[in-house]
């Protein structure tokens, strides 16, 4: 019992003291060891104390508090407007008199009205009249006509008689006595009849007072243009139109100015043309007419005249009436007599020879043409027939014997007359097919291209390369982007195998590049790849060489072109390209590599320097390679005796049998020579010239190798180390070069490339080492630093003290301020979200409400349906 008295008194005490509980949990204090306390150790004056007892919970309830009654207020009370406040004009403005208040309200009332009318009005500034009269003025209707009236006068019907006929007279009765009674008190109102014959009299004095003002202007008009042309005629000074007539007077002549602004005046005036057509629009019509043209080349071919193709007229009705008939000939006879007869036999010679003509341009004509031809025939004898007889009692069967009979005789005459239309035809058909066809397929082969461009001259080949770019071109069918692929390598390969010929058609390649480059604009990465496939079995060609000789040599003709081809068809001035990068390469490999042995190799190395100083004429990029091959070039034009006190490299040497290669000691040719360009054909026929003619190739070497040197010097002379870079060639020029024993001409470019040496100024300052502060021997001296007391800040000046200070407070404030707005918001997420749960709860009771209404008045039905069933 007591066991259980204890469980039941444990167990009631949480249900029955729930109330007391909670009270005494707020009134119970704090935990002494929970309170927060900031002491200081001492009093320091002018400092203030920030030691505080706190609580814990009570700094945070007070910013709660602090939150509720400002920032919730504003949260409830967003996008309310409950204030009303007093806009008008100066209301609180003591120092505006209240005339002046209602002025200027008044006028800012009247803007705003017409702002709102006239937002739409484009033409507010300007009055539109109709003969001098304001078309607004019009719109009222002022002047209406008076059909009562007898003259032409326009009146207008006042207010006053309109309300007094149409209103009832009621409004206007009251109108009349208020403003009488305002008049005259005393007076009584006037009865309807008395007010409609004072309103009748008034209208009629309106009338005739309009009635004088328009007779008066009138007047006064007709006086003013009087006044005015007699004042006019004294201004102009111009004597009246009867002496005028007596006295000629010659008109001035049209000033310049005027006749210029006259003709501009009429000039017609600019057009809108067509828009400009896309690419495939204008490809698709280039292969139209190419089309069009080559069925015209192949019916000339064959020998059909174009009359042969025009379809014939089609039958025409009774009903037709011919609007399209154009009269292509005159078919009048002449009327003419003979022996007393007409005359018809000329007419039908004349008709017979006509239509031989057009049987010998027509050719070859079908078997049904011939039968239409001989029924007319027929038919014209039958007609002539009948007008030689006067008779027309011809029987069908007769008819159709002198038919068969005249076609016989047709077909007999085409066959005589056959051979001598070929015979005519032969001519045409032999031009026809002499003419290039207009249309070309891409060859799939590098053969069937040959042979198709073989026999031809240059121009033809052009127009072949022309045609088939336009008849295949990429946007006509899909393959064709691939075909004009390959025929830029079999154009490629066809310009190498010209260059390789016993005497290489240099002109032909030159005309053959302009639908080389278009291809390469049109198929850039087609174009890059051919030539990187050409230039890279070149590169491996020359390292096979020098890996298996030991040396090598320059290569044939067609490469050098390839490699001009390049600088024609890429940008040569990138710092780095996919196909100029390794032509550069290439050809520095070549001057370096490929050993000098005969005049051929000079004029090829030659040639590969032009193209370097043309490859970097815009990127001015050094070549060293380009230098030391023009200072060897110098070198193999000096005698034996004079090649020394300088050093040569690599592919020259100092000593050896090439070293006199370009030096003439014959003075008949030094004479006879005389400065021309070096062809690059001459490398493949030196062999079979004279003696003169390669001493005069040599000096032209050695010419355009001072061309060469003078075009350097003007390229390289912005470098900062252009005179140590032209030093050695200085050298060579001024102390070696044997200059009195070279052409008057040869003399000349000899001290132009010199005077280009010389004549330029050292833009750089030497080089030298950068000055530095010695670096001191390490010492075993102890480094002194003042050490500062913790918490303490390093002193200094009073500005840098402020300064810091002021630092640290924006840093503090800013931390202060970045932590009360995330606070803030923490408490406006809490306050929606709080909204949003009071929210559902109430949607949820409001359901559960409804849910509820619903099972009982479902259970009251029911019950109800229960208690029909049971009666």
């Amino acid at each position: 019992m007591g066991k259980a008295g204890k469980r039941k008194k444990k167990g009631s005490v949480p249900s029955t003291a729930k109330g007391p509980v909670k009270s005494a949990m707020a009134v119970v204090k704090s935990n002494p060891f929970e309170v927060k306390v900031n002491r200081q150790k001492f009093d320091i004056l002018g400092r203030k104390t920030k030691n505080d007892v706190g609580l814990p919970g009570v700094s945070r309830s007070k910013a709660i508090k602090k939150r509720n009654q400002t920032l919730l207020k504003e949260y409830k009370e967003r996008e309310k407007t409950n204030v009303f406040k007093d806009k008008r004009f100066g209301e609180y403005n003591t120092k505006i008199t209240p005339e002046e208040k209602m002025i200027r309200r008044f006028a800012l009332e009247r803007q705003q009205n017409y702002e709102k009318k006239n937002i739409y009005n484009l033409n507010e500034d300007e009055e539109l009249t109709h003969y001098g009269q304001s078309l607004a003025e019009i719109e009222k209707l002022n002047d209406i006509v008076d059909s009562d009236s007898d003259t032409e006068e326009r009146g207008t019907l006042s207010a006053e008689l309109t309300a007094a006929h149409f209103g009832g007279g009621g409004g206007l009765l009251r109108k009349k006595v208020s403003s009488e009674q305002q008049e005259e008190e005393e007076e009584k109102p006037k009865s309807r009849k008395e007010l409609i014959e004072e309103m009748i009299a008034k209208s009629k004095q309106e009338k005739q007072e309009r009635q004088t003002r328009r007779e008066s202007a009138l007047e006064l008009t007709e006086k003013l243009d009087k006044d005015w042309k007699e004042i006019q005629t004294l201004m102009a000074r111009k004597p009246p139109k009867a002496e005028r007539k007596d006295k000629e007077v010659e008109k001035p002549k049209p000033d310049e100015y005027d006749m210029i602004v006259r003709e501009l005046g009429f000039e017609m005036k600019a057009k809108p043309s067509e828009r400009l057509k896309t690419e495939e629009e204008l490809a698709k019509e280039e292969q139209a007419r190419l089309q069009r043209l080559e069925a015209d080349r192949l019916r000339r071919m064959h020998g059909i005249e174009e009359e042969a193709n025009k379809k014939r007229p089609s039958h025409m009705s009774a009903d037709d009436l011919a609007d399209g008939f154009i009269l292509d000939k005159d078919d009048r006879r002449l009327l003419s007599y003979k022996d007393g007869k007409i005359n018809i036999e000329n007419e039908e010679e004349k008709e017979e020879e006509e239509g031989d003509e057009e049987e010998e341009g027509e050719g070859e004509e079908e078997d049904n043409e011939n039968e239409e031809e001989s029924q007319e025939e027929s038919a014209s004898e039958d007609e002539d027939g009948a007008a030689d007889s006067h008779s027309d009692l011809e029987s069908d069967l007769e008819s159709e014997e002198e038919a068969s009979g005249n076609k016989k005789e047709k077909k007999h005459m085409a066959n005589e007359n056959e051979p001598q239309n070929v015979e005519k035809l032969d001519p045409k058909r032999e031009a026809a097919k002499s003419e290039l066809p207009y249309t070309f397929a891409v060859p799939e082969s590098y053969e069937t291209f040959k042979s198709l461009l073989a026999g031809r001259t240059i121009e033809q080949q052009l127009t072949i390369l022309e045609r088939i770019q336009k008849c295949n071109h990429p946007s006509l069918a899909v393959g064709n982007k691939a075909k004009l692929e390959k025929l830029f390598g079999f154009l490629l390969e066809y310009i190498g195998e010209l260059a390789t010929l016993d005497t290489p058609e240099l002109r032909t390649i030159d005309k053959l590049v302009l639908p080389l480059y278009n291809l390469c604009q049109m198929f850039p990465e087609a174009a890059s790849d051919s030539i990187k496939f050409i230039l890279r079995d070149a590169a491996h060609d020359l390292e096979e060489v020098i890996e298996v000789k030991g040396r090598a040599t320059f290569p044939g003709l067609d490469t050098l072109i390839y490699l001009k081809i390049v600088s024609l068809l890429f940008p040569t001035s990138d710092f780095w390209h996919p196909v100029v990068t390794p032509a550069f390469m290439y050809m520095s490999q070549l001057l370096t590599k490929c050993r000098i042995a005969t005049l051929q190799d000079v004029i090829k190395g030659l040639f590969v320097c032009c193209l370097f100083l043309e490859y970097v004429s815009f990127s001015r990029r050094f070549v060293p390679e380009l230098i030391n091959f023009l200072l060897g070039v110098l070198h193999i034009s000096l005698p034996k005796n004079q090649a020394q006190g300088y050093t040569v490299v690599h592919p020259f040497t100092p000593v050896g049998k090439n070293l006199e290669l370009l030096l003439v000691r014959d003075e008949e040719d030094l004479k006879s020579w005389e400065k021309q360009n070096v062809p690059l054909s001459i490398v493949t026929r030196l062999k079979e010239t004279s003696r003169t003619e390669i001493n005069h190739t040599r000096l032209s070497c050695l010419a355009l190798c001072f061309d060469l040197i003078k075009k350097c010097a003007a390229l390289y002379e912005p470098l900062p180390s252009f005179h140590e870079i032209m030093h050695p060639i200085r050298i060579l020029l001024t102390q070696h070069v044997p200059v009195n024993e070279y052409p008057e001409k040869l003399q000349e470019c000899y001290h132009s490339a010199l005077k280009e040496l010389e004549n330029k100024v050292k833009h750089y300052t030497p080089l030298i080492c950068e000055k530095k502060k010695p670096v001191p021997l390490k010492q075993y001296t102890p480094k002194i630093v003042k050490v500062l007391e913790f918490g303490k800040k390093q002193a200094g000046n009073k500005k840098e003290q402020e300064r810091k200070q002021l630092i640290q407070r924006h840093k503090r404030e800013l931390k202060g301020a970045i932590r009360e707005i995330r606070k803030d918001n923490q408490y406006l997420a809490r306050m929606q979200l709080s909204e949003t749960m009071e929210r559902d709860s109430a949607r949820k009771r409001k359901v559960k409400e409804l849910l509820g209404s619903l099972a009982t008045q479902e259970g009251e039905w029911k019950a109800m349906k229960r208690s029909k069933w049971k009666n």
